[in-house]
């Protein structure tokens, strides 16, 4: 018995110390503008920095929505290993910006999400069309979502407690019959 707790701890310590986080979607780690922050100018473009390589794919994504609902990202988007840029209309009326993102992360699984920046000072700019806001390939398509599709850790937690319990019960099982042959 004192064999099989010991088997069952040791399997569980590297089933536990072997995660990696190479399994683990990027994360935005920076952003300029900074996520919350008040500007008195509108920047010229938006840069989002992410904790791992960004793949560069037609599936990222910027959008800036406007105080007033109007699409404010206009341009191609660029990758450079982890940062992820958008060029910018000039801003127009002042008030609270959002930054809606979708980017294909390092292990190949999308990842979304939001911030958000406030202009002081109105600015002289208009909102792009609609017709620019939704065509094929445009910036402004990118819609915030909550979180990546991968699988939820917990799945993984779950098959780990399930396979620790089979071990369990085949080693104890194993034993008492090894004691009894003797």
């Amino acid at each position: 018995m004192r064999k099989a707790l010991v088997a069952l701890a040791l399997t569980g310590v590297a089933v536990l110390g072997t995660a990696t986080p190479a399994l683990a979607h990027n994360v935005l780690i920076s952003s300029d503008p900074a996520n919350g922050s008040s500007i008195a100018a509108g920047p010229q473009k938006i840069s989002l920095t992410f904790d791992q390589y960004v793949q560069g794919a037609d599936v990222n994504q910027i959008a800036v929505t406007g105080p007033g609902g109007g699409q404010w990202a206009e341009g191609p988007i660029s990758v450079v290993n982890n940062v992820i840029s958008a060029p910018l209309r000039p801003l127009g009326p002042a008030g609270k910006y959002t930054v809606g993102y979708r980017v294909l992360s390092a292990d190949g699984h999308p990842v979304t999400g939001e911030l958000t920046f406030t202009l002081t000072t109105a600015g002289t700019g208009t909102p792009a069309t609609v017709d620019a806001a939704k065509s094929p390939g445009s910036a402004s398509q990118a819609a915030p979502q909550s979180s990546s599709s991968g699988v939820p850790i917990w799945v993984w937690i779950a098959g780990a407690v399930v396979l620790l319990a089979i071990g369990l019960t085949v080693a104890l099982r194993s034993g008492g019959k090894i004691e009894e042959k003797n």
